[in-house]
């Protein structure tokens, strides 16, 4: 026997009653590539976890801008009435009636309280849609006539049944228009 054998048989004692898994050199490098592995993954998952917060809190301050922004949507749609009745109360009054000293006092306050209220919709970014000679916008006016005219383009509108209202950049009422169509 030379001192190789010895060696050898010396380790084999040695490992006596040592659980096989143990005994292996691979399996001691194989742990350390299967932590290794893990810890990428925990870390991919940490990172995955990282973003997908950042997207919640992200969507939670848009919407909640969005909320404070468009806080006043069903008050203004309601209010916009109270101005239409203000509007074509103002253009009923009678031009003789406008001159009348009797009446004077009452025209101008009617007058102020359009001036104010147009005031308060523009605080509030509530604005007025444009519509006359404009071609049909299906995102900002709808039609609810034909009108036969050579005076314009087919498409183009002709006439404002109701004025169309945005609150910032969302549409709050369309403009009910008139819309020219070829003369017959």
């Amino acid at each position: 026997m030379n001192d190789k054998d010895n060696i050898d048989a010396a380790a084999e004692q040695e490992l006596e009653g040592v659980p096989e898994h143990l005994k292996a050199e691979d399996s001691a490098a194989e742990e350390l590539n299967k932590l290794a592995n893990e810890l990428e993954t925990a870390r991919q998952d940490i990172l995955y976890a990282q973003a997908e917060v950042q997207n919640v809190r992200r969507r939670m301050e848009k919407e909640a801008a969005d909320a404070r922004a468009y806080a006043a949507t069903g008050f203004a749609r309601d209010i916009l009435s109270v101005s239409d009745n203000l509007t074509r109360a103002l253009e009923a009054i009678p031009a003789e009636m406008r001159e009348s000293e009797a009446m004077k006092p009452l025209v101008t306050g009617l007058e102020a309280t359009g001036r104010e209220l147009e005031s308060v919709f523009a605080k509030h970014g509530i604005s007025r849609i444009a519509a006359m000679g404009l071609p049909l916008d299906p995102n900002q006016h709808q039609a609810m006539v034909e009108i036969p005219t050579a005076d314009a383009e087919p498409g183009t509108v002709v006439a404002e049944m109701q004025a169309g209202y945005m609150i910032k950049d969302r549409l709050l009422r369309p403009a009910m228009v008139g819309v020219a169509k070829k003369a017959d």
